[in-house]
């Protein structure tokens, strides 16, 4: 048995604002009935502040509770405001949610995304909608149960660090229900972690700190691997990110050098000192 808090269960027993607005100014939705959870929420604007909000949801409670309390949490506040609430800011606004429940917090986020996105005082509405699904098509869809893309996982990995699939399952339902995108949703956590960790790296070395760090991978990692098959590697230069090498031994006359120079050369330093490194061969 999940532990609600008081104002969760007072929202979804009593919730605020639920309808439709006519003539709204900007219309958001998120989930879909097939998913078991969806939302809609409408919005009416003026001179940059949101007046009026009302939701229509299918959902558990949660879903309720979380779409209720959104709206309150909008209605008054500017545009540029209302722009910064966080799927956590509408958990911490219930004093807390499940960790199963969580993805009913990032449901009312994304309808909020979504109206703002379709917001333009010189815009129609419907035009806009048809190139956001347009866009949607066009996206990963990593869990095809519930629809989940990959932008829609990297986000919720990106604004609550979770670290596991469990997590983002309970952050987004992605992998509930056969379980089939688990291996993805993992490899979509460890590119993560792994960029981060790059970008870390990146500010933090000063440029003589990354040449020194290229020069040890080269010799320490690198070119002990290309000897166990008769090659080797040297480092000719670094200018920038560029770094120039020459090969030797067996790798130098080798027909698939540029493999060797691309998906190993290359591939080990992006993966341990930048992601943004290009290797070159030099004579």
């Amino acid at each position: 048995m999940w532990d609600y808090s008081d104002k969760v269960i007072d929202h979804y027993r009593n919730p605020r604002n639920v309808g439709k607005i006519d003539n709204a100014d900007a219309i958001g939705e998120a989930g879909s009935l097939a998913c078991g959870d969806s939302l809609k929420i409408y919005l009416k604007i003026k001179d940059g502040i949101v007046t009026d909000a009302k939701f229509q949801t299918f959902g558990c409670g949660s879903a309720v509770a979380s779409s209720s309390i959104l709206t309150e949490m909008i209605i008054g506040k500017s545009i540029e405001e209302v722009k910064k609430i966080t799927n956590k800011d509408i958990a911490d606004q219930l004093g807390g949610l499940p960790p199963e429940k969580m993805h009913c917090s990032v449901m009312g986020y994304e309808a909020l995304e979504d109206a703002l996105k379709n917001y333009d005082d010189y815009t129609d509405l419907d035009d806009i909608r048809n190139e956001e699904e347009a866009n949607k098509q066009r996206e990963k869809i990593v869990c095809t149960c519930f629809g989940i893309t990959e932008n829609v996982i990297w986000d919720a990995i990106k604004m609550n660090g979770l670290k596991t699939v469990e997590e983002v399952t309970n952050y987004t339902k992605a992998g509930g229900a056969c379980g089939k995108c688990k291996g993805l949703i993992q490899d979509i956590i460890d590119t993560y972690y792994k960029k981060e960790e790059h970008e870390k790296n990146e500010s933090t070395l000063t440029p003589a700190q990354k040449i020194i760090k290229i020069n040890n991978v080269i010799e320490k990692q690198i070119s002990p691997e290309l000897m166990k098959d008769g090659g080797d590697i040297t480092l000719v230069d670094i200018d920038g990110n560029k770094v120039m090498v020459k090969l030797r031994g067996k790798c130098s006359g080798c027909k698939n050098s540029h493999l060797t120079l691309k998906a190993f050369v290359e591939k080990t330093l992006k993966d341990t000192v930048d992601l943004n490194i290009e290797v070159v061969e030099v004579e």
